[in-house]
């Protein structure tokens, strides 16, 4: 239970609260001269708009439906004066009412409620007792807390700032977002993932406006990877916003047409290229799943053990060059840990793990699929 003190202390402090809102209700307003000051702006308004017809930067048609707007809000307001003149009496018991309700009732009722469904025996908790506490996962702001202070002592742990970087951005707060991935960058080096995840912070905090720090970001993501879907976008909605329609056009054009028909991103970038008047090219084709054709199964029929061999060893190191320039295939990486469990390279199946999983660290799908895979492997290590 509340102790009595501390009980009534709320309630005053709660009634103090109430009774400086409600004082102004207290008092009767002056609705004539709220009224004639109300038609004194409406006719101001009415002289303006006719100056602006007669000078001619109006035409006739809106100030004709603007004259009938501002007449049926000086109708409005003269109505409300009188209906809210009418019975003062009325309205003066309105007004207790309202004090009596807020005075009592409110209070009252919160103080029953805290005390049926709250926890009033549970002792307070400081931020330092959160901070040194086993924290709850869905208390997001002391984990985030906490990864500040080991930041603040290990100001070059370039991994604390890439983890924290998109946490930010979730939590509304994109220009720690994009300084969080500057200190990623200058600590773990550039990439076209990271650059183009500082632009889009940098635009998030720009509401939306592509700045010019936001494009420089964009530009050097995509001198990394000309085939970063994300800065590539965000350099023709800059250009559109700059009003070089034909550039956006020309750029999102060449995104649609490398874009295959199942990515996830393709509609907005059609939409945008229609905006601009663009036409939308045909999609992509999903990237061909590299293999052994039948010249290559016969050939290898031929082959010593060795030859054949070294050929499937050929076709992996392949595959990994490919996943190392195009890392966000799925597919790719998958075909790659089974290749590598079955040619028994448990290192570089750990490896391929390794790296899959930070290039799809925000793709819960895509990491449950690379669980699986690890799974599947005849090893059956940890990477």
């Amino acid at each position: 239970m509340i102790p009595l003190p501390l009980f009534t202390a709320l309630a005053l402090m709660t009634a103090v609260a109430a009774l400086a809102v409600l004082w102004p209700l207290s008092r009767a307003r002056t609705m004539k001269a709220t009224r004639e000051a109300d038609l004194a702006v409406y006719r101001d308004q009415l002289a303006e708009l006719a100056r602006d017809a007669k000078s001619g930067r109006l035409p006739a048609a809106e100030a004709e439906a603007a004259r009938i707007e501002v007449a049926r809000r000086m109708l409005a307001a003269d109505a409300a004066a009188d209906a809210a003149s009418a019975d003062p009496a009325v309205a003066g018991r309105r007004r207790r009412a309202a004090a009596i309700v807020a005075l009592v009732f409110v209070p009252v009722c919160a103080a029953a409620l805290y005390a049926f469904m709250g926890s009033p025996g549970i002792p307070g908790a400081p931020l330092a007792e959160r901070l040194s506490a086993a924290p709850d996962r869905s208390d997001v702001a002391i984990l985030v807390r906490r990864v500040e202070e080991h930041l603040q002592k290990n100001p070059n742990d370039g991994q604390g700032y890439e983890i924290l970087a998109p946490i930010y951005l979730r939590l509304g707060r994109p220009e720690d977002s994009a300084r969080a991935y500057g200190e990623a960058i200058r600590i773990l080096g550039p990439t076209a993932e990271r650059l183009s995840a500082r632009g889009d912070a940098l635009v998030v905090a720009a509401d939306g406006l592509v700045t010019a720090d936001a494009a420089k970001a964009f530009a050097a993501a995509l001198a990394l990877n000309p085939d970063e879907p994300r800065a590539a976008y965000f350099l023709g909605l800059a250009a559109e916003q700059d009003g070089r329609a034909q550039d956006a056009a020309r750029i999102w054009s060449e995104l649609l047409a490398r874009t295959p028909a199942s990515a996830p991103y393709r509609p907005v970038v059609a939409e945008a290229l229609a905006r601009v008047g663009g036409t939308a090219p045909p999609a992509a084709a999903s990237p061909a799943t590299p293999g052994p054709g039948a010249a290559d199964v016969n050939a290898a029929a031929q082959m010593s053990p060795q030859d054949r061999n070294a050929m499937i060893r050929g076709m992996v190191d392949r595959l990994a060059a490919r996943l190392d320039k195009e890392p966000n295939d799925i597919d790719g990486w998958e075909r790659l840990i089974r290749a590598y469990g079955v040619l028994g390279d448990k290192d570089k199946a750990d490896a391929a793990l390794k790296t899959a999983r930070a290039a799809f660290k925000d793709d819960p799908a895509a990491l449950a699929r690379l669980d699986a895979a690890e799974k599947a492997l005849p090893t059956g290590g940890k990477g």
